[in-house]
C-alpha cells in the first residue's frame, strides 16, 4: 500500500521571524564589525604615535647620556662616559679606541658598578655605524637603543639605553586598547540588540499578522478575517507604519471580497437546496405515472422503449437531486446522528454488491483479524464506499482488479483504501477530481449518466466525519485512501 500524505497548513510559528532575526543579527554584527574596525584603526594610530614619542624620548636621553664630564685627576681631560650625570640603571657606555672596545665599557648596574660586556656584545658594538644615528640592537642584557658618536679626541663613544621600558609601555597601551575595545563591543552589542529589537518589533508584528492570515482557510466556507496590524505598527508616518497601513487596507479589501463570496455561495447553495427539494415531488410523480402506464396501457415496441427511457431518466434525475440535497445538508454543517459502525462488515457488504453488478472485474478484500469500529452515520459511510467502488468499476476496463482494504494506523485512525490496476488518472486532472460536476470521461472511459458529484460527495461526507480522503494515481495503480478517526478517538 502506498503512503499517502495530505496537504498541511503552515504551523503556528511565524513564517517571517527567521528573516527578521537574521536581519537583526546582521545589523548587530555589522555595528560590532564597524566598532572593531574603528577600534583597530585607533589602536594602530595610537600605537604608532606612542612608538614615535617613546623613541624620540629615548633618543633625547641617549644624547644626554652620551655627554660626560672629565673627572678630577683625569690628566687627558677626556670625559668618562660612565661618569656622566643622570644616567639610569642599565645604561650602556663604551669607548672605541683604535677599533677596540676599552676595558671600562659596560652596563650600569643598580649598585652603580659596571657590568662587563660579553664577547657577543663587543662584536655588536664594533659593528655599529659611527654616523651619530640611533639604532636598535639585541645585547646580552636585552634590547637596546644604541648611539655611536665620534669625539674630538678621535675615539668613538657608544651609549645605549634599554628598550624594556618602551616595550612595557607599548604592551600596556595595547592591553588597555584591547580592554577598552572589548568593553565597547559588549556595551554596543547590548545597546544595539535592545535598540534593534525595539526598531524591528513593528516588523515582527507585521510578520505575525501575515502568518495568521496565511493559516486561515480562505478557499471555502465562511471566513472571519478579523486579524489586523496593531495601530502603533500601522501609522503611515514611518516606513514600517506605511507597510502596516497598506497591509490593513489590503486585508479590509480581502475581507469584503470574502464576505461577498460567502453571500454568493450561500445564495447558490440555498437555490440548489430549494430547487432540488421542489424537484423531488414532480420526479416522484413522473416515476409513478410511468410505472402506472406500463402496468395499465398496451404500448407498441417503440412506445415501451420510450417509456422505459423516460423511467430511467427520471430515476437518474432523482438520484442527482438526492445527491444535491445531501451536499446542501453537508454544506450547512448540520449535526448528524452517529452510531458505532462496524466498518469491516460495511466494506464486505458494499464490495459484495459491486461484485454482483460487475462480475467481469476481480474484487479483492484485505481485512484485519478483528472488526474495526468507527463513529459515524452508517448510511453516509456506505455511500462513501459505494461511490469509490462504483468509480473504480465505471472507469476501468473489464478484467481490472479492485482491492479494498481496512486497517488501523499507528495514530489509532482507521484507513480504508480502494485500489485498482486500471489506466490511472492523468496528473493534470488529479488536483480537481474532488470538485463538483467534474468528469474525466475522456481520460478514464467515462460512462453516460455520470453526474460528476460522486467524489465530491465522498470528500464532503468524510470531512463531516472528521476525516480526510486522498488520491495517489499513476498508470497501472490508482488508490483512494479514506482516513477516519476511530470510535475511541472521537469519543
Amino acid at each position: 500500500m502506498s503512503s499517502l500524505s495530505g496537504a498541511s497548513r503552515p504551523t503556528g510559528r511565524s513564517l517571517f521571524k527567521p528573516a527578521t532575526w537574521h536581519l537583526r543579527t546582521r545589523l548587530i554584527l555589522l555595528s560590532m564589525a564597524l566598532l572593531v574596525a574603528i577600534s583597530g584603526a585607533i589602536g594602530v594610530v595610537s600605537y604608532a604615535t606612542m612608538d614615535v614619542v617613546l623613541t624620540n624620548q629615548l633618543d633625547a636621553q641617549l644624547m644626554q647620556a652620551s655627554r660626560g664630564r672629565p673627572p678630577e685627576g683625569n690628566p687627558s681631560g677626556r670625559p668618562d662616559p660612565l661618569d656622566a650625570r643622570g644616567q639610569s640603571v642599565g645604561t650602556l657606555n663604551a669607548r672605541v679606541v683604535n677599533g677596540q672596545i676599552s676595558r671600562e665599557a659596560g652596563f650600569l648596574s643598580s649598585d652603580a658598578t659596571r657590568t662587563a660586556l660579553t664577547s657577543s656584545d663587543v662584536a655588536t658594538l664594533q659593528d655599529l655605524p659611527h654616523d651619530g644615528e640611533p639604532v636598535d640592537r639585541a645585547l646580552s642584557n636585552g634590547e637596546y637603543r644604541l648611539l655611536a658618536t665620534e669625539t674630538p679626541y678621535g675615539d668613538v663613544v657608544i651609549t645605549g639605553l634599554p628598550l624594556a621600558t618602551k616595550h612595557s609601555t607599548e604592551v600596556s597601551l595595547v592591553l588597555t586598547m584591547m580592554l577598552v575595545s572589548l568593553g565597547g563591543l559588549v556595551v554596543i552589542g547590548l545597546a544595539g540588540t535592545a535598540l534593534i529589537r525595539r526598531t524591528m518589533r513593528p516588523l515582527e508584528q507585521l510578520s505575525d499578522v501575515a502568518t495568521k492570515v496565511s493559516q486561515l482557510p480562505l478557499d471555502a466556507g465562511e471566513v472571519a478575517l478579523a486579524v489586523r496590524v496593531p495601530a502603533p505598527a500601522a501609522h503611515p508616518g514611518t516606513e514600517v507604519g506605511s507597510v502596516g497601513h497598506a497591509l490593513n487596507l489590503m486585508l479590509d479589501n480581502v475581507s469584503r471580497a470574502l464576505e461577498a463570496r460567502q453571500r454568493s455561495e450561500t445564495k447558490v447553495r440555498q437555490f440548489v437546496a430549494d430547487a432540488s427539494h421542489e424537484l423531488r415531488t414532480p420526479l416522484t410523480a413522473i416515476r409513478g405515472y410511468t410505472e402506472l402506464l406500463r402496468m395499465t396501457e398496451d404500448f407498441s415496441e417503440d412506445g415501451r422503449k420510450s417509456l422505459a427511457r423516460v423511467q430511467s431518466q427520471s430515476v437518474r434525475m432523482t438520484a442527482l437531486v438526492e445527491d444535491l440535497l445531501l451536499l446542501a445538508r453537508l454544506d450547512e454543517g448540520k449535526a448528524m446522528e452517529t452510531t458505532d459502525v462496524d466498518l469491516t462488515q460495511l466494506v464486505v457488504e458494499t464490495v459484495s454488491d459491486e461484485k454482483i453488478m460487475a462480475p467481469d472485474h476481480t474484487w479483492q478484500l484485505r481485512l484485519p483479524d478483528e472488526p474495526i469500529t468507527v463513529r459515524g452515520d452508517a448510511t453516509q459511510l456506505h455511500q462513501v464506499l459505494a461511490n469509490l467502488l462504483s468509480n473504480a468499476r465505471k472507469h476501468t476496463p473489464a478484467g481490472t482488479t479492485v482491492s479494498t482494504g481496512v486497517m488501523r494506523s499507528t495514530d489509532d485512525s482507521v484507513l480504508v483504501t480502494v485500489t485498482d490496476d486500471g489506466p490511472g488518472i492523468p496528473a493534470g486532472f488529479q488536483d480537481r477530481i474532488f470538485s463538483r460536476f467534474t468528469r474525466a470521461d475522456a481520460s478514464r472511459s467515462g460512462q453516460e449518466g455520470s453526474s460528476g458529484l460522486g467524489l465530491s460527495i465522498v470528500e464532503s461526507i468524510v470531512e463531516a466525519h472528521g476525516g480526510s480522503v486522498e488520491l495517489n494515481s499513476r498508470p497501472g495503480r490508482t488508490e483512494f485512501a479514506v482516513r477516519l478517526p476511530s470510535a475511541t478517538t472521537r469519543s
